[in-house]
């Protein structure tokens, strides 16, 4: 039978006994190939159980590790990005005058701040979960902006908020000087603004004593000062800064993460903060008042460029007044430097004759004549190849030794600086200070300027004994007449009398410095010499200053008038001048000595051409205000010349 095709030989047909064996087959690679499979998953579960097991191991030992020996270290890591150390502002100290008025003093205020950062989360969470309530940052900053604008309208606007509050920044502040009752209304009631606390400095009589006080205030972050104290910026503020500002204390609080704000409840004491001392002043604020008034008045009638005065206690040389006729209110400083100025003390002058007193007591002392000598004086005298005039036309004519100084010839006063020479001279004016400061404790005091001995020409000594070719300022220039109103002492003059420490005790400053001028019978001699000054009468008696002269009071002086230097030429002008008088109140038992200066007035009206007027109108004050006794007698009439 042939083969069927399709077949192949030995290939077993279907449903043949082949056919059998080849499914048994198949069954048994399958069972093999699912027992392979399940090996290799019991495998892989077993080395994942094993790197699992490692990786818990590890865990465990690094977590135990960091338990054992690192736990510390991290809690405190987490301690300082949590916490900050802040300073406490120390209260800066006041500053008083003899009587203890306050004329300057601190008060307690708060600056306000926000977080910006937390706050646009803060608002921006709240729209996201109100969605139709319309609140988010922009309505919360409005609302707070005029709320606060409304509470300190004086001091910030509702546009300048707003503008603080979309500034791109963290954090920012947003006004100063709020009263604390404010600033704890405004923060219990939106709870983002905080507040630092600070203080600000008021100056109650405003531009009262200003150019001796100064001021202070907070310094910027450029000057790299702390800014947890105020501190001065010119005048005695500036000068006594130290004893003032005190020592700030230190606080830890607890901070939100990532910002500046402090977490309400954490603040804790490191150290309390110390006050600064307070400055008790020689100053009295009713005599500083008058003296800046009445001042301020005479320059302006005397069209002068600027003026100046000094009133210091005949015996111990305090400063009861000090003004210049410009001054400032530190409440609202002045952008401009020059306004703090303290001209007084910074800036020196010419005298001119003022200054014949160290001619007048050197020859005195040096026993060259006596107040009732005689000396032929002519109208002119030439020292090198300088002429010197006197500053009336007249021939020789005998004067008295007071003649020449009260009718203030300046021929009279060169005869007798010649008698005396260079040499005794000089030593004279270093006695009396001039070209040295005198310490009175302010800042930028001039020392003026004598020229040395050895740079003096020829004509040197023909304008030093007349007050030109040398300068001063108008408190040396007081300080002067001090030393002869005090028996030939010169006490070095003060405007700080004593510290008042934060625990009540007292504590003077050091003693003043004290130089014997000269002996106390020629200071008695030329203080009584200087009394015909203010004489009135004939050309025979009449001094130079019978305005000065107080009805019921003896009294001293001696004018002055100096060339100032013209600008445009470098030489010393014809029109320019300085205008000066210094005064002893009452003669017969000095009390006070005032000094004045007026820079440039109009010598063609009486005003300008004497300061005689206006220390008349000082001392009445004076003599009303501490009810000084009136003289015993009136002061003899002297014949000036015969």
């Amino acid at each position: 039978m042939p083969e069927q095709r399709g077949t192949r030989r030995g290939q077993a047909r279907p449903g043949g006994a082949g056919d059998g064996a080849h499914r048994t087959y198949s069954v048994r690679a399958r069972r093999s190939r699912s027992a392979t499979t399940a090996r290799n998953n019991r495998n892989r579960f077993a080395v994942g159980r094993i790197a699992l097991t490692m990786l818990l191991v590890a865990a465990g030992l690094k977590l135990g590790h960091i338990q054992a020996f690192e736990a510390s270290a991290l809690s405190e890591r987490a301690e300082r990005q949590r916490t900050t150390i802040i300073d406490i502002p120390a209260e800066r100290g006041s500053i008083v005058d003899r009587n203890g008025a306050e004329l300057a003093f601190s008060v307690e205020t708060r600056k306000l701040w926000v977080s910006l950062r937390q706050m646009r989360q803060t608002w921006a969470e709240q729209a996201r979960e109100n969605p139709g309530s319309g609140e988010n940052f922009d309505t919360r900053a409005a609302e707070i902006a005029d709320h606060i604008a409304a509470q300190v309208p004086d001091l910030v606007t509702e546009e300048e908020l707003l503008d603080a509050f979309h500034k791109d920044a963290a954090f920012t502040y947003l006004v100063d000087d709020v009263e604390p009752t404010v600033a704890d209304e405004i923060s219990e009631r939106y709870p983002e603004i905080g507040f630092e606390k600070r203080a600000k400095r008021v100056y109650p009589g405003g531009e009262l004593a200003a150019n001796v006080v100064g001021y202070a205030n907070w310094r910027t972050e450029s000057e790299q000062v702390s800014e947890h104290n105020i501190h001065g910026l010119s005048g005695l503020e500036f000068f006594r800064d130290e004893d003032l500002v005190g020592t700030p204390g230190r606080q830890i609080v607890d901070t939100a993460q990532g910002t500046d704000v402090v977490i309400p409840g954490t603040e804790r004491d490191v150290q309390a903060a110390t006050a600064g001392s307070d400055l008790e002043l020689t100053l009295d604020s009713d005599v500083q008042y008058e003296l800046q008034r009445s001042l301020g008045a005479y320059v302006d009638k005397a069209d002068a460029e600027a003026g100046s005065a000094v009133i210091l206690d005949a015996r111990t040389g305090e400063v009861y007044g000090l003004a210049n006729d410009h001054s400032f209110d530190p409440n609202q400083p002045p952008d401009s430097s020059d306004a703090l100025a303290n001209p007084a003390v910074s800036t020196p002058f010419e005298p001119g004759s003022v200054a014949k007193v160290v001619t007048a007591t050197a020859a005195i002392e040096a026993g060259l004549v006596g107040p009732d000598s005689t000396l032929a004086v002519p109208g002119s005298i030439k020292v090198a190849d300088h002429t010197v005039h006197d500053a009336w036309p007249h021939g020789t004519q005998d004067f008295t030794a007071t003649g020449v100084f009260a009718k203030s010839s300046n021929v009279g006063t060169l005869q007798l600086a010649q008698r005396l020479g260079p040499d005794r001279f000089l030593a004279a004016l270093t006695k009396f200070g001039i070209g040295q400061r005198t310490g009175v404790g302010l800042p930028g005091e001039s020392a003026g300027y004598v020229p040395p001995r050895e740079q003096w020409s020829g004509t040197t000594f023909g304008n030093l004994p007349i007050g030109q070719g040398l300068s001063m300022t108008v408190v040396q220039m007081t300080s002067m007449f001090q030393a002869i109103a005090n028996g030939g002492e010169r006490v070095e003059p003060r405007i700080v009398s004593a510290k008042l420490a934060p625990d009540g005790s007292r504590i003077p400053e050091p003693a003043p410095r004290t130089t014997r001028v000269t002996d106390p019978k020629t200071a008695d001699v030329v203080k009584d010499m200087l009394r015909a000054t203010t004489q009135d009468g004939d050309y025979n008696y009449s001094g130079t200053a019978p305005e000065a002269a107080l009805e019921g009071y003896q009294i001293s002086g001696k004018t002055g008038t100096g060339q100032q230097v013209d600008p445009d030429t470098g030489g010393y002008s014809d029109r320019l001048h300085n205008i000066t008088f210094a005064g002893i109140l009452p003669a017969d038992e000095p009390r006070f000595v005032v000094g004045i200066w007026l820079d440039a007035p109009d010598t063609t009206i009486p005003e300008g051409n004497s300061a005689a007027p206006l220390f008349r109108e000082i001392a009445s004050y004076l003599a009303q205000r501490y009810n000084i006794p009136v003289s015993e007698e009136s002061a003899p009439t002297k014949r000036l010349v015969r």
